[in-house]
Formats: structure tokens, sequence, C-alpha cells
């Protein structure tokens, strides 16, 4: 919910596509699994932009 105000705060956009993410995830039968996927991207993609910095 923190999430989404600050999202809300900033750009009307990125509410609107948490908010699909969201549910993607809570009416795809298999949306655990989506939630898991995107986890590991945007750690991934976290460590690469911390790998980059130095």
């Amino acid at each position: 919910m923190g999430l989404m105000f600050f999202g809300g705060v900033m750009n009307l956009y990125w509410v609107a596509g948490l908010a699909l993410f969201v549910l993607f995830e809570r009416t795809v039968p298999a949306g655990h699994w989506l939630g898991y996927a995107t986890g590991v991207a945007l750690l991934v993609w976290g460590a690469g932009m911390l790998a980059l910095a130095f």
C-alpha cells in the first residue's frame, strides 16, 4: 500500500501498472510464480545497477 501511495504521488501510470501487476498475480492460476519471477528480475536488475555504479 505504501508503494502504491508513493507511486500515486509521483505518477498515475505507475499506480496503473502496479494495479495491473497485482491483478495478474491474483487472477492467473500460477500467479505466485509471476511474483517470484518479478522479484528475481528486480534483484538482478538492482545488482546490475549496483555493479555499474562502481
